[in-house]
Parts: structure tokens; C-alpha cells; sequence
């Protein structure tokens, strides 16, 4: 593999950032991919739109940075093309990544055609969480009265990115901390929009020892999101089988839930919710690879939040009464938001926009 980059894309406005760490970028010409990342040399990729084919012209030497730079080149394409059924990978593509690349599942082979299939490139944790563990070891354990496993270890800094080509902005959730974040869930949660909802405005101290217990609690997760550096919202990631809402349903034990701030005007709309949306659902089956259920617990009456719930890809199960509001329990499958590519709209203004074609279905 040679280090030698045969293209230099002209369009620098096409950027696609991997995950937390990885510092990649994807600079897009018409049918040139050039990827690149500041301690390594370019990868160089081009796409034979007619079929839908990805052919690396350049790599590094490395067999890891070879394997992360095409799979940022075959994001990049995909991100572009939410309508794509498949891409071929040339089948001159070195032999050892080739075999890397199967045995962690970006490429399937299919009649000896080496194939990314985005229902199974987009379950990779790689790209946007930026590590790859295996499940945290199962034990089970008892909080009060419910069993449920062991959780893992909390992480910090930023979980998940993910750029998104309709905003051309980087959408990031980070783990909150008193220290970087508390003055911005102060000042949200006394936002009277969101105090209508959550009933949590107060003194700066109430917020301290609120997001403290959060943080101390080993179901809870609390992640601040932002649009490259501006923070936008607060949620609040919880494991179910622990939770308020485990006795209204027959939670299993990796099922997650959520709840949502969005703190700044500027970021509400169909646009911003199109994107921290299924990016907040991708990092929760990204983060443990058994969560094969999200579920929430909206007010029945907040009619505006189910139906985009239900654009997403969310069910309505059932309306129930929580001692303090009557909620809809709502469940989005992990098929379901993998096999219908419900991370990026198919109506993306970036899709109809770009030069790449769609017809990947051609390929066999």
C-alpha cells in the first residue's frame, strides 16, 4: 500500500469528521474521496457512480489506519447517498484489509463481491464513538427491589460524533460535569418553554445537587449535545430495567430511554431535530450492541413531540399514568432503525444536492 495521494479534492466545503479522537476529515471532488488525518498520511479513494463502486487508489501502510480512512471514505459516501442500498468495494482492495474489514463486519461477501451493506456499516462504534470494546461483562445485581446487569462505567468527554452534511456542522454529545456545564442546565431549565415541561427551574444549587445525583447514579447518563461548538440541548440517558418507567412495561435488560432539553431557540426546528435526534438514538445502540429497544415517556399531551417521535421511527405502545402526568410509552426497535436508515432523511438537502449517484443497487 502505497502513501502516495493521487487526488486533491477541490471541494473543501464536503468535510465528514469520525468519532471522538480521530480527527478525520473527508474532502469530496465529484468522484474523488481524499481522506485525511494529521498524523498520517492521506488515504485517496474514487467512485464509479455508474455501479456504485469505492476503489482505494492511495493508503497508508498501517493496516489500523488503513482500515479507519476507508471506512471514513465509505461514510462519507453514505452520508451523501441516503438512498443507497450498497456499495461495492473494488475487489482489488488489499487482501489484508479486505479480511480485516470482514471480520468486523463493514464488508459481507456475496458470490465473492465484497459489499458494504449501511445497515451493517452503520452498527460499527468506531467511526463515531471512537472505540470498539466488547459489551461490558454481564453480572447481575440488585438496585432496591429490581434486578438487572451490572452497568459499566460511566465515560467522559465527548461520547459521539457525527457530521451531519444538511447543516454541514458536527453534532457531539459530551458527558456533563458540574464543572463545564452546570451554568448552561441552570440557565435552560429555567427557560419557562422548558420549565412547562420538566418542573425543575430553581437556584443554582438545586441544579448542582440535581445533575450531581445524575452523575453519581450508575442508570443515569447525562450528555450536553452541540452543533460544532455551540451548545444546544440537555438529555438524560437511562438504562430501564432501573427506572420510573420499568413497571409499565416488560423492560428487558439492555432496553434505554431518554429525555430531552433543547435550551437555545436557534437550534429548534425540523433541520436541528433531523439531526440530534437519530444521532442520540445511533449512539445508544452504538454504545452497548444488546440495547435492541429505546423507549421514552412523553406526555400524552404533548402532541407536536409524538409526531416527531413517530417520523423517527418510534411506535406509540400505550398511554399510562405516572403519578405526576399521564405519558405515551413509545419504542423505536434497533431493526428497525438500522434496516430503514432512519440515522439520515431520505429528503436530505444534501443527497439531492450531491454529484454521487444512488444507484448501488446495480451492483449484482
Amino acid at each position: 500500500m502505497t502513501a502516495e495521494a493521487h487526488v486533491r479534492p477541490q471541494d473543501q466545503g464536503n468535510r465528514f469528521l469520525a468519532g471522538p479522537g480521530l480527527s478525520l476529515t473527508v474532502a469530496v471532488d465529484a468522484g474523488y474521496l481524499q481522506v485525511q488525518r494529521r498524523d498520517a498520511p492521506p488515504a485517496a479513494f474514487r467512485l464509479d457512480t455508474t455501479i456504485g463502486r469505492l476503489s482505494p487508489l492511495a493508503l497508508p501502510d498501517g493496516l489500523d489506519d488503513a482500515a479507519i480512512m476507508t471506512m471514513a471514505a465509505i461514510e462519507a459516501v453514505l452520508a451523501r447517498q441516503p438512498a443507497m442500498q450498497r456499495l461495492l468495494l473494488d475487489v482489488a482492495t488489499p487482501p489484508q484489509l479486505l479480511q480485516r474489514l470482514g471480520e468486523d463486519g463493514v464488508v459481507t461477501f456475496q458470490d465473492d463481491f465484497p459489499l458494504i451493506l449501511p445497515e451493517m456499516f452503520m452498527q460499527q462504534p468506531g467511526p463515531w464513538i471512537g472505540r470498539t470494546r466488547s459489551p461490558f461483562a454481564q453480572r447481575y445485581v440488585m438496585t432496591g427491589d429490581r434486578r438487572h446487569p451490572q452497568r459499566p462505567p460511566k465515560p467522559s468527554g465527548v461520547v459521539y460524533a457525527r457530521f451531519i452534511p444538511w447543516l454541514a456542522q458536527t453534532i457531539r454529545f459530551h458527558a456533563a460535569t458540574l464543572e463545564d456545564h452546570l451554568p448552561l442546565l441552570h440557565r435552560w431549565m429555567n427557560d419557562p418553554r422548558v420549565d412547562a415541561f420538566w418542573n425543575e427551574a430553581g437556584s443554582l444549587e438545586h441544579h448542582r445537587q440535581y445533575l450531581s445525583t445524575l452523575i453519581a447514579d450508575p442508570h443515569m447518563l447525562p450528555l450536553v449535545g452541540s452543533f460544532d461548538d455551540a451548545p444546544f440541548g440537555y438529555f438524560e440517558l437511562y438504562w430501564a430495567k432501573e427506572n420510573r418507567l420499568a413497571p409499565f412495561y416488560d423492560a428487558a435488560d439492555y432496553d434505554r430511554g431518554w429525555h430531552v432539553v433543547v435550551g437555545e431557540d436557534a437550534f429548534r426546528g425540523r433541520d436541528f431535530i433531523s439531526a440530534w435526534l437519530p444521532s442520540l438514538m445511533h449512539y445508544m445502540f452504538l454504545d452497548d450492541c444488546r440495547t435492541q429497544r429505546i423507549v421514552g415517556e412523553p406526555a400524552a399531551a404533548h402532541h407536536q413531540q409524538l409526531r416527531n417521535l413517530e417520523r423517527s421511527g418510534f411506535a406509540r405502545i400505550k398511554n399510562f399514568s405516572f403519578p405526576h402526568k399521564r405519558a405515551t410509552l413509545v419504542m423505536l426497535l434497533r431493526e428497525r432503525f438500522f434496516e430503514d436508515r432512519l440515522w439520515l432523511p431520505a429528503e436530505s438537502p444534501q443527497a439531492a444536492s450531491s454529484g454521487l449517484s444512488a444507484r448501488a443497487d446495480a451492483v449484482l
